[in-house]
Formats: C-alpha cells, structure tokens, sequence
C-alpha cells in the first residue's frame, strides 16, 4: 500500500467516433455490487464514497489516445484491492451491448523497514569497511526482497552492488573489477541482515553511502517492483596523510630546490602493497603562464617506473631534474638549476598500489597534499649590446666593419645568438642580414643577395663580442646596421638552450656619395728623335684615384693618333686596343711597322719599328676607362682622356748618308786599280820571258847627250 497505480485500458475494433469514452467500476468480490469510480464524460459519474479522492486527483483518468485511457491511484489503500472493470459505451450502427474488460488489484501492506548500521566515520588507509545493512518486510503475500548499496560523491550517485530479488549479485560498471578481485564482498546474514564488505580501502572509497531495500512479486513471468526504502548509512571517510615541505629553497635563480613529499598514516597497508608519486606544478599569478592550471612534472608508479612529461623531459634525461625515493614513505624532488619559471605552487600526490587476485598491481588509494609555493626574489638577468664602428666604407666598393660587444648583469655562463639588421631609414623595413646561433651555427637571412655572400663575414671575436665586415659597399648597403643580440643559458652539458634575455644595440650607419673614381692620362717617349730605321716607342701611362676599383674591375680602350704638323688639327689613328685586349692597326703611308703591348695594368706602349722620315710627327693617346662600380656592381664607361702631345723626329745627316757611297766607290776604284797593275806584271811577265838582251851601249848617254 502507499505506491501508486496504473490500469491501462483500450478499445479496438470499433465504429462510430475516432474518440471514445471510458468508465471504470470496482468490487471487492467479482459478484459483488460494483461501485462506480470515474468517467471520462460524466463528472458526476463517481461513488458518494470515492468523490473527495477523486476530488482530490487521488484518483484521476488521463486519456491516452482516441481508443485509450488510464485509470490512476496516486496511493493505494488496502479498500482499493478488489476486481477492476473497465468499459466504454458501445457506438456502433448495430447496438451490441458495451465493451468492458476485468482485472484485479491487490493491494500488498507496506512493511518494508531498511534499516543500516552508521559505519566508522573515518577508517585508515587499507583497512576493511564493513556496511551492515538490515531489510524485512510482513509475509502477508508471497513478495520478494532485494538490497543494494550506493555511493554519493557531491551530486553524482555510483551504485556499488545489488543483491536479490532472484539471489544473483549485480555490481555497478566502477566495481565490476573490484568485486572480480574480491576487494567487494556481499556476507549476507540472518533475519534480513546484508553486509558489504569494502577491502582495502582507499581515499577513493570516501562518500556518502546509502542502503536500499525494494519488495517485488512475480507475476506473469515478470518481476514487479511493489515498494522500495532508501536510508543512507553515513559518511566514510578514509585517513592518508602528506606533508609537503621544501629540504632546500633557492635564494636566487639557478640556485638548488629540493622538495620532500612526507607520507603519514600508512601503517595499514597491505602487503605486497607499494607507493607511487605524482608531482605538479602551478605558475604563480602574474607570469607568462598565468593559466593557473596544474602542470604535471614526472610521477614514479607502484613498480617504481619514471613517466614525465614532455615540459620536463629534457631536464630529467640530462640530470638537471631528478626523483627519488630516500625513505620508505618519502619522496623528493629536486631542482639542480631552478629556473625563473619553476616558480609556483608545487604538490604531491601519493597512490597506494597493492597486488590485485590476479597478480596485477592496482592503485587503490590516493592523497595529494597541500600546496607548497616555492618563490624567490628574481633578479633578471639584463643584457646591455654596444655596436662601434671598426672600418667605414667611405666611398663605393670600400669594406665596412663594426663590432657589438655584450655586457651582462645576474648571468652566468650564456651563450649568444646574434642577428645583424638593416634598415634603409629609420622607421623603415627591417631586414636580417646573417644569423650566429648559440652554437656558432651561421646562415644568412632573407635579404642577402646569394652572389654576394662572400662578401659577408660574422665572427665571434671574443667571449661576448662579435664582428660583422661587409666587403665591396654598393649604393644598396647605404643604411642602418646593429646587433640584436640573445642570450642562453643550459642547466647542464647537452640539455637545449634557454633563453635568458635579449638586447639590442645602438645602429651604425653606412652613408657615402658615389662619385666614382678620377682617371689621369700621359704619353712619354724614350727618346725625341731616331735615325731612319731605328724603333720608337711611346708609353701611354694612365692613373686612377678615389675609389680605385680592383685591378680586374678596370679596363682601358687606348688609341694612338699622328700628325705631320706642330700642333695640327687633323690626325690620324695609328693603332688601338680595346677593353678586352684585342689590338688593331691603321694602314699608313709608310712602310715602318708598329705594334702595341700592355705592359701593366695602366700603361700601354706603342711601337714603331724601322722608322722612316714619314713617321716624323706628333704623336699623342687617347682613352677610354671601362670600371666595375662598387655602388651598381655593373660595368660603367668612363670620361674620354687624351693625352698631350709628343714630337718625334726622324733624323736625315749629309756626311751620314753620303759616307757609305764614297766608302764604298773607294774602295771599288782602288780594287780596280790594284787588280789593274796586277795582271800588267802578269802579261809583261809572261809575253817577254824569251827576248835576247843587249847590253845597253856605254856611249848610249854620251850619244844621247850628242843628240
């Protein structure tokens, strides 16, 4: 009795409205006088004695559907059991009499008592919690009973096992496990007593618990619940205690931390039973990670394996983080280098691990202490970068050098990363020029032309200062340049870099005007006169000055130019070499030969080979300079220079250039002479040799004299 009740009725097979009407009768003996209960189209339909709970919606019919309606009963009394008639007044075309249906109602009394023993309000660690619960009702019909225990935690209610109304034992998804390994049992006892018994208990066992008794019956093959009683039993709450405390504190960045998570109230563990370790970290308010979110740093299960997370990894492979267990209940943490982002909220959490029925270890109790902040006065560290200017490019093609030097406050050993940028103006585009990481790793940045990155140098020239040298300025360098330099640190060999701070220095400006260089010209003989036949020879001799270009960025067209006449207005070439070395010659009215030879890279030399009178004249050069510009990088035609002038005379002398024809007729005429005479006293000698000889007459004079 007390629970309400539901009789369903429907009409089928039917003509007439869609919508019919339902009225419902009783009696307490199925011949007995029916009373009538409700309609649901006659509101004075109702018994004088059942009116006031029909008034009172104790008893209602709600229509279902056009064909269905449903008596109700909020509480059945023990006067409502008896036999139930349902029927509806017939709308058929034919009348055949009303359609009714019977059903029986018993109305059970309502004896159900739970009642549970309070259990301990707090129990330790790892003992046992038994929940005693007693469920009974009056046999006054053939009912059954059923008992479940549940757990409230705040709003959420877990149903850890029930038992009966068959006498099987159903558990709840979160204990299925538990009650696999035997740490849920169900003890039932005598004269309605059930208890549950919790092994092992853990921090996670804590809650509000409450028992349930139900009565069913068995109708139809279908168990029906009849009435059911909750109580709750009490509060359980199981004792783990940590104590969280800091074994050395730093004073300053990069000094020691060590933490020690103390464990308290264990003595119930069981055995075989081990401990595990989690520890956590929380940022302080106000710095970068202001997210007040826990973050785990490593955790030490129950068979003694290392689980970090990957914000800690390094630092526990490299040694500079480390966990430990010193004692059997004690667990630290230990910073080598704290860091400035290790300050926080740390805690530790402590899980109790035993061995389950099947040899596997399962955590079945867990605490986590009060959090500890650990936090010091940090002096950050301050970086101070100072750019000078070493060489200044003055003029296109020039080298610039500057040198940035890092000072430091509250920094110990750091390495640097330096980046060197450019800006055209200030406020303009910045630019990266070339990088030098931590590691003396160089690249170039984005805005380095590839062609001339030999020209680019970065050096560490000291334990904080560094060079950059900028070989060959063009026009496009002109600007600002300076150091944005980074310092890091490490904890320990090996471990990646962390960044300490960064600086930038003050800005170096490259600015020159490109006028390009000076070129000079002028012509030397070796000598002013030359006989006929004799070689003359002209230098050509050029200079260059201000932004002298490289010897292989330079290059000459130099052409020669006669004239018979002082100072005369027409001349003509003699010959000419262009910039790329190839030489050419004029033809000329003589018969002298000539040819031109580079003798370094600003002279020219013009020879003139068997001079005749012909090439008596002025001779002057003219040309043409060709340079690589530093400021363009491309190849620039400079002005045309011409030389002055040189007089070269061909000398003609009368005895010199008579004297070998009168040598040489001389010389023929006394040949002639001699050769003459010679055969003379040949052919006398020859003709007379036989003639008879007559001695000259002594008076030939005495007669000669008579004559």
């Amino acid at each position: 009795g007390g629970q309400p009740v539901s009789i369903k009725c429907n009409v089928r097979e039917y003509s007439g409205p869609r919508e019919q009407d339902f009225e419902w009768m009783m009696s307490r003996e199925s011949s007995g006088q029916k009373i009538k209960i409700i309609s649901t189209f006659d509101a004075l339909y109702s018994h004088p004695s059942l009116s006031k709970r029909v008034a009172s919606g104790d008893i209602s019919v709600v229509r279902l559907q056009d064909n269905e309606a449903e008596l109700k009963i909020a509480e059945a009394k023990p006067v409502d059991a008896g036999f139930y008639w349902c029927q509806t007044p017939s709308t058929d075309v034919v009348i055949s009499g009303n359609y009714e249906a019977q059903v029986q109602l018993i109305v059970i009394p309502n004896t159900l008592k739970v009642s549970p023993q309070t259990p301990p309000p707090v129990v330790p660690e790892g003992t046992d919690v038994t929940l005693s619960c007693n469920v009974t009702r009056e046999l006054t019909h053939p009912t059954y009973l059923s008992v479940t225990w549940s757990v409230k935690r705040g709003a959420a209610s877990e149903e850890i096992l029930t038992f009966g109304p068959q006498g099987g034992v159903a558990t709840g998804a979160k204990f299925s496990r538990r009650y696999a390994d035997g740490g849920v049992r169900l003890v039932p006892g005598a004269n309605g007593v059930f208890e549950l018994v919790i092994t092992r208990a853990t921090t996670s066992d804590e809650g509000i618990y409450e028992c349930n008794g139900t009565e069913w019956t068995h109708e139809n093959g279908k168990w029906i619940k009849i009435v059911e009683s909750a109580k709750e039993m009490g509060t359980v709450a199981v004792t783990f205690s940590l104590s969280l405390e800091a074994s050395v504190s730093p004073r300053m960045t990069f000094e020691p931390t060590e933490l020690s998570c103390h464990v308290t109230n264990i003595t119930q563990m069981s055995p075989g039973g081990r401990l595990g370790v989690d520890w956590e970290h929380t940022p302080l308010p106000g710095t970068a990670d202001d997210a007040q979110t826990p973050h785990p740093i490593a955790s030490l299960d129950g068979s003694g394996n290392l689980l970090s997370d990957s914000r800690y990894a390094d630092r526990l492979r490299s040694g500079a983080l480390s966990l430990s267990r010193v004692h059997p209940n004690t667990f630290k943490l230990r910073f080598l280098r704290t860091q400035d982002v290790d300050m926080g909220r740390y805690a530790c959490t402590v899980s109790a691990w035993s061995v389950s029925s099947r040899g596997a270890m399962v955590k079945t109790a867990e605490a986590k202490s009060s959090p500890l902040v650990v936090r010091w006065d940090a002096k950050h560290p301050s970086l101070n970068v100072a750019a000078k200017r070493i060489r200044e490019a003055s003029v296109g093609g020039a080298t610039f050098e500057m040198s940035c030097t890092v000072s430091t406050d509250n920094l110990g050993e750091a390495g640097y990363s330096v980046l060197i940028q450019s800006q055209e103006s200030l406020g303009a585009t910045v630019r990266t020029i070339m990088t030098l990481s931590p590691d003396n790793v160089l690249s170039h940045g984005g805005a380095t032309d590839p062609n001339r990155r030999d020209s680019l140098v970065l050096t560490k020239s000291g334990p904080a200062e560094f060079r950059f040298r900028l070989a060959g300025v063009q026009l496009s360098d002109r600007g600002y340049y300076w150091c944005d330099i980074t310092a890091w640190t490490k904890q320990q060999p090996g471990q990646t870099w962390t960044k300490a701070n960064s600086s930038e220095s003050n800005k170096v400006r490259i600015n020159f005007q490109e006028n390009g260089p000076s070129f000079s010209i002028a012509i030397n003989s070796d000598t002013n006169s030359v006989y006929p036949w004799e070689t003359a020879k002209m230098e050509c001799s050029l200079g260059v000055s201000g932004s002298s270009p490289k010897t292989d960025d330079l290059a000459y067209e130099v052409s020669w130019f006669f004239t018979r006449l002082r100072g005369g207005q027409t001349t003509a070439q003699v010959a000419a070499v262009d910039r790329f070395g190839v030489v050419s010659r004029s033809d000329r009215n003589s018969s002298s030969d000539v040819s031109v030879e580079r003798r370094d890279a600003h002279t020219y030399l013009l020879n003139i080979f068997g001079t005749q009178d012909s090439d008596s004249g002025e001779y002057h050069c003219v040309a043409t300079p060709w340079y690589l510009s530093a400021s363009t990088g491309a190849w620039t035609e400079a002005k045309e220079l011409t030389s002055p002038r040189v007089f070269l005379t061909v000398k003609f002398a009368v005895w010199d250039s008579l004297k070998l024809p009168l040598l040489y007729g001389a010389s023929a005429s006394l040949g002639v002479g001699l050769f003459s005479l010679l055969l003379g006293l040949v052919c006398a000698q020859c003709c007379c040799r036989n003639a008879t000889h007559t001695p000259r007459s002594r008076n030939k004079l005495m007669d000669l004299e008579m004559d």
